[in-house]
């Protein structure tokens, strides 16, 4: 006779927690958004709302529902990683969020959101490509935050 003893935890691309990625964005958008309002206010009260037509004039209120929403979204981008990775330690989960905050400022912040705000005609428009310093301190505190979040309530939802 022999016994088996099965894995109860799926793997593979799809095991990621979207609950706890969305959770993880949102936190660590929250987390990113005071640094960013106390660092440099305009970025959140008119360029990120004029990215979608909400600003000018200062608009903070808008600016930090629409950068909470891009990190929730960008959260469960994070969660098919990690899940398509099979990272399963809080380390990981960590490190590989700081490298997907890094990421989000180098494609997102540097490249998209500079060429963005251009064609919208923001007077917002920062230079392109903008590889801001104080931006990849945010984003990469956004990372870690969001890895720590994911790590602490996957599995939990």
């Amino acid at each position: 006779m022999s016994t088996t003893t099965e894995n109860a935890r799926p793997t593979g691309p799809a095991s990621g927690s979207w609950q706890a990625g969305v959770l993880g964005g949102i936190v660590g958008a929250a987390v990113m958004g005071a640094l960013v309002v106390v660092m440099n206010p305009p970025t959140v009260g008119v360029a990120i709302p004029s990215l979608y037509g909400l600003a000018p004039p200062q608009n903070a209120a808008a600016g930090l529902v629409v950068h909470v929403s891009h990190g929730a979204v960008l959260g469960v981008v994070f969660a098919g990683i990690v899940g398509a990775a099979d990272l399963d330690s809080t380390g990981k989960q960590v490190g590989v969020g700081a490298v997907w905050g890094v990421v989000t400022w180098a494609v997102l912040a540097a490249l998209v959101m500079p060429a963005w705000l251009g064609a919208v005609g923001s007077p917002a428009n920062p230079p392109l490509p903008n590889f801001a310093p104080p931006s990849l301190l945010w984003h990469a505190v956004y990372g870690v935050v969001l890895g720590g979040v994911y790590a602490g309530v996957e599995g939990r939802f």
